[in-house]
């Protein structure tokens, strides 16, 4: 038998119970990875209970700097007797199944390619710990231990990272150094050379950092200057609230010590985002966080603010929907519900994070880019890139910017237009682009008042049904948005081997994972395909000109329908059979292995690759 034998470049998952602490211990290793200049990838796959049942970590260790899910397992930590049989099956040919030797496996795992390390996890613990409710967490710390030995991995960093987890609790630590020195010393001791994985410190030459989405987007909102939320919890959003909350009560406090946001949990979704749209009305930066069926209670409020101009700014943490759904799966399947959300001829502005650093960045611009449009924003994200923690660039403000409040008329201002004798008018296009001038409430008693309403309004805010000025209004709002696409962050491109060859299009999530699919299709198939990475909708120029350029383009994406190649085809005017769809949608972190697989398929179908150059998924990947 051959055993899988490399350096820095493997995929460990544990295979543990949900509720039991494990998260915890896995997240140290992975952290302990990245602190010795490693490039991890760390998926915490979990059920939507609270305790009970199966959860896997999948930790990813690539010595060519890769951050996505790879797919496929060269060990399993397998500690859950629920799925030991699954776990079993699904460990590479060549890998090692580590699992707790206190009980004999069933007579018929007889697998001749895998190496077995069996290790007495639970007979260990109880020798060495009292207490039922401690030794299941210091259980965790002991395979923590062990895999560390096998790794032939600096147990000094896991050391340390004990010592800051519970810099505030010693009697804690104890116990915990106790338990990760019991687990390594019988791997040394008993596995010594069972395994050939090796862990070695690496050289990672950047200021990276190790940090979840939602915490990202949370100071993304804070640093904004956002002061007012209105939300109602939901999976996989909740979060956002609970680390914008944490850092307000450190970053946002008066003289006094006051806090000066309000967080306010509303009795649903429609109320939370109303209070949004309120507080926005009134010039205050508000936001709110939700996920797909929070999308759906919110719509008709959103249409409101859309057609009655307030800005308003809104994360939507995707997951597996609809409805109840799959509430701790990833997907991307919100995006045409929320490119249309409401009744009538609405369009909202999207923007597609990719990293903690985007979801900071690109939530912080959404503030902006809502009041320049006087329009609700809404970031993308979904639960992979919010709940797990991502290797990022770090995040990056300039304190002498500004905040862009777009066109907001004072009462200088007021007075100057009725100096020249020029009516306002709340929904007058002044200035050839679609957008008006608002005022906030208070400006001036007489001259800056209006009235808020939906679309029976003319220019001047006056009601009306008067189907001319309907049109005239909506020709505004389509001028409006022809201009919202210079101004929201355009795509990236990455250019291939021929201007006009295949291209690939992704967004959020998918695109690590379509990155290095390209460079298996390179190396396997000799094709390097360009990449465009979205950012945003509407689609900017860059979109258009890419589309023209490559046959065909492949839009790979984390849903059943294909929803961006929709939204491309929609607002593009592309036909239909120049654009091809890759979606996966099993609720999974998407692995760049299924990626180049299904590349590589596709590509052959549509006569774009020779029939040879099928060849070697396992050894490419």
């Amino acid at each position: 038998m051959n055993r899988i034998e490399r350096t820095n470049d493997f995929v460990i998952r544990f295979a543990t119970v949900n509720g039991s602490g494990s998260a915890s211990a896995n997240n140290l290793f992975a952290r302990s990875l990245f602190r010795m200049g490693l490039a991890v990838s760390a998926k915490n796959i979990f059920p939507s209970n609270i305790q009970g049942l199966p959860t896997w970590y999948e930790v990813r260790v690539s010595d060519r700097g890769c951050l996505a899910r790879r797919g496929g397992v060269d060990m399993v930590v397998a500690v859950n007797g629920q799925t030991l049989r699954q776990d079993y099956a699904s460990l590479e040919p060549g890998g090692y199944f580590f699992y707790d030797s206190s009980k004999q496996l069933p007579e018929d795992f007889s697998r001749e390619d895998i190496t077995l390390i069996g290790i007495p996890l639970t007979l260990m613990v109880n020798e060495a710990f009292a207490g039922n409710r401690q030794r299941p967490l210091l259980q965790n710390i002991v395979y923590v231990g062990a895999v560390a030995a096998l790794l032939d991995m600096d147990v000094s960093m896991l050391k340390e990272g004990i010592g800051r987890q519970y810099a505030k609790k010693p009697a804690l630590a104890e116990p915990n150094l106790k338990a990760l020195e019991l687990g390594h010393a019988y791997g040394r001791e008993h596995h010594a050379d069972a395994c050939l994985l090796r862990v070695r410190g690496g050289k990672r030459s950047d200021k990276a950092i190790m940090m979840d989405g939602n915490t990202a987007a949370a100071l993304g909102a804070l640093y904004a200057g956002a002061t007012v939320v209105g939300w109602y919890p939901i999976t996989p959003s909740t979060s956002v609230i609970e680390a914008f909350a944490r850092y307000a009560s450190r970053l946002r406090l008066d003289e006094t010590g006051r806090l000066r946001v309000a967080i306010v949990q509303a009795e649903d979704e429609l109320a939370a985002i109303g209070m949004v749209i309120g507080a926005n009305w009134n010039g205050a930066r508000s936001f709110t966080a939700t996920s797909g069926p929070g999308i759906s209670l919110m719509s008709e409020f959103l249409g409101l603010a859309y057609f009655a101009e307030i800005p308003a700014v809104l994360i939507d943490v995707q997951r597996v929907g609809p409805s109840t759904g799959m509430p701790t799966r990833t997907q991307q399947s919100d995006v045409l519900g929320c490119a249309y959300a409401s009744h009538g001829d609405t369009k909202h502005v999207l923007l597609f994070p990719s990293t903690p650093a985007e979801c900071f960045e690109l939530t912080a611009t959404a503030f902006d880019l809502a009041e320049e449009l006087q329009t609700p924003v809404m970031v993308l994200s979904d639960l992979d890139l919010g709940m797990n923690e991502h290797v990022s660039p770090p995040l990056q403000w300039d304190d002498q910017l500004s905040y862009q409040r777009g066109r907001v008329l004072d009462a200088a201002g007021l007075a100057l237009l009725a100096d020249k004798a020029e009516k306002w008018g709340r929904y007058l296009d002044r200035d050839g682009d679609g957008i008006p001038w608002r005022t906030l409430p208070g400006t001036d008693p007489e001259r800056g008042v209006y009235f808020t309403r939906g679309t029976s309004h003319n220019e001047f805010s006056g009601y009306t049904e008067d189907s001319g000025e309907y049109v005239k209004n909506m020709q505004r709002l389509s001028l409006k948005w022809e201009t919202a696409k210079l101004k929201v962050p355009p795509a990236m491109v990455q250019e291939g081997a021929s201007a006009a060859g295949p291209g690939l299009i992704c967004y959020g999530t998918s695109y690590a994972a379509v990155e290095e699919a390209a460079v298996l299709l390179e190396q396997d198939c000799g094709l390097k395909p360009a990449i465009l990475r979205l950012r945003a909708f509407p689609f900017g120029p860059e979109v258009a000109g890419f589309l023209e350029q490559h046959r065909p383009v492949i839009v790979v994406e984390q849903n059943r329908d294909g929803q961006m190649r929709q939204l491309l085809i929609n607002e593009c005017g592309i036909a239909p059979a120049g654009m091809l769809s890759l979606t996966l949608y099993d609720g999974m972190p998407i692995a760049s292995r299924e990626v180049f697989t299904s590349l590589r398929q596709l590509l052959y179908k549509h006569g774009l690759l020779e029939a040879n150059s099928q060849s070697r998924q396992g050894e490419s990947a």
